[in-house]
């Protein structure tokens, strides 16, 4: 190597770091706003809302209760893991300030500042309440999916992409069927 090219890699080497240490920085500020939506969702729950305290213990109940408790809809998407037409859910249009919570056992997933539209017929959010759901791999179709449940009823909700919004690029695709919405204002 040339001296002269040496020392003009040299003086270029500050400004690489400095360039780099923006650029990580800049990407580090949108997943503190994340984190904060995950740490503070409570401020969009409603006084007095019914919801459950947290996902443990684990709910369990026979098939025949859960038919007593879910409309049919309901219970063929968080019991059977179906899905729902899309397009279907009033929750699309959903744009209050609030909570959604899982249809069978009122267990806060998501809340209105985490939701976003993705134009998929679904409701989608870019990111969860920490805690509210469990993964695994589902193989029902041509290529591999995340497929999530509830954590506290096992009920299954729907399935997450990576192709969402930055800055987390999920795409927590949503049966509305499987959720209840409680608005900040009140109770749904």
């Amino acid at each position: 190597m040339e001296r002269r090219t040496f020392w003009k890699i040299l003086a270029g080497t500050p400004l690489f770091f400095a360039f780099a240490r923006r650029a990580v920085a800049a990407q580090a500020e949108p997943m503190k706003a994340v984190e904060d939506l995950q740490k503070n969702w409570k401020m969009l729950l409603a006084d007095g809302a019914d919801v459950a305290a947290s996902p443990a213990p684990p709910l369990s109940r026979p098939n025949a209760e859960w038919k007593k408790t879910l409309s049919a809809a309901a219970y063929d998407v968080l019991r059977e893991e179906g899905t729902e037409r899309a397009g279907s859910s009033p929750l699309n249009n959903e744009k209050r300030p609030g909570v959604f919570v899982c249809a069978g056992c009122s267990l806060p997933l998501f809340t209105s500042a985490m939701k976003y539209e993705s134009g998929t017929g679904w409701p989608s959010f870019f990111t969860t309440i920490p805690g509210a759901f469990a993964t695994k791999s589902d193989h029902r179709i041509f290529y591999t999916r995340t497929e999530y449940h509830c954590a506290k009823c096992g009920g299954h909700h729907g399935h997450v992409f990576d192709d969402g919004p930055p800055p987390t690029r999920q795409r927590w695709c949503n049966n509305g069927v499987a959720l209840r919405f409680i608005p900040k204002t009140g109770k749904a």
